[in-house]
């Protein structure tokens, strides 16, 4: 056989094995690790999953948003345990995904499913402002994240009125990597910081620094410690293979894109008791 029958045959099958080996291999690093959420039957009660709406890295012209996992994963875990769940983003409107997130080779079975399901797009596509919703109507709320939340959770009155509000309506509050930022600025019920002296996780500044986004206004551990919540991640070779959740309460966060499938799982425990 001549090298170019060897090449012309070697090409095709080397892309197959690039194209379903990559996920695999990240997936065995820790990216997105398999987790069995028990079953729920959680029909009548609702879900709020807030993401952000900034589509950029400031002025670098470059795309953020959600990152799709932090919203696609906890919105079918709450879906399939029978709720109903609305999205909801700072501004209203299309909320914007970090690109690439929701395909090869970051996407999960989630993201698939999202993509292909008319209804949840169209809730993308169509969000509610933070400012319009009713939280009385709602018995959770979970604060998605992505890089575009550095620019816009922590900064919004509204989006700490709500977190406010919901907790006063003891609602089950979670978050996931930079959604954490949402919680900076809610109060309890006493008036004092949310978050003060509660066991809380989100995106450390570890993995900030390996993934070259310093450049973002806010950072979840340095905020979250600089609110005197008591912080604690896992860390790894790389911090975006770690995964954690703490659960305080009636507050559950997630450390990054890994721990949404648990965060999910640990507050429809609670709605469940």
């Amino acid at each position: 056989m001549s090298w170019l029958k060897i090449i012309l045959i070697a090409i095709p099958v080397l892309t197959i094995v690039v194209y379903f080996g990559l996920p695999r291999a990240l997936n065995m690093m820790g990216l997105h690790p398999h987790y069995d959420i028990p079953e729920y039957d959680l029909a009548g009660k609702r879900a709020l999953i807030i993401a952000t709406s900034q589509d950029t890295l400031g002025d670098t012209g470059k795309e953020t948003g959600v990152f799709g996992s932090e919203l696609t994963v906890p919105y079918y875990a709450f879906l399939d345990a029978g709720m109903e769940v609305d999205l909801v983003s700072i501004k209203g409107g299309e909320i914007p995904v970090e690109p690439r997130s929701m395909g090869w080779p970051l996407g999960t079975e989630a993201d698939f499913r999202f993509k292909k399901d008319t209804v949840a797009m169209a809730k993308l596509t169509n969000s509610i402002s933070v400012k319009d919703v009713d939280i009385t109507k709602y018995d959770a709320i979970f604060l998605s994240g992505g890089w575009g939340a550095a620019y816009d959770f922590a900064q919004s009155e509204e989006l700490a009125a709500l977190v406010t509000a919901a907790n006063a309506d003891n609602d089950v509050i979670g978050s996931v990597c930079h959604g954490a930022l949402g919680l900076v600025n809610a109060k309890d019920t006493d008036g004092t910081p949310l978050i003060e002296g509660r066991t809380v996780t989100g995106v450390t500044d570890t993995q900030i620094d390996q993934l070259g986004i310093s450049i973002t206004p806010k950072h979840p551990e340095t905020e979250l410690r600089a609110a005197k919540a008591n912080f604690e991640a896992d860390t790894a070779f790389r911090d975006m293979f770690a995964n954690h959740v703490s659960v305080d309460g009636r507050l559950v966060t997630g450390q990054n894109q890994n721990s949404g499938a648990e965060a999910a799982h640990r507050m429809m425990e609670l709605l469940s008791k």
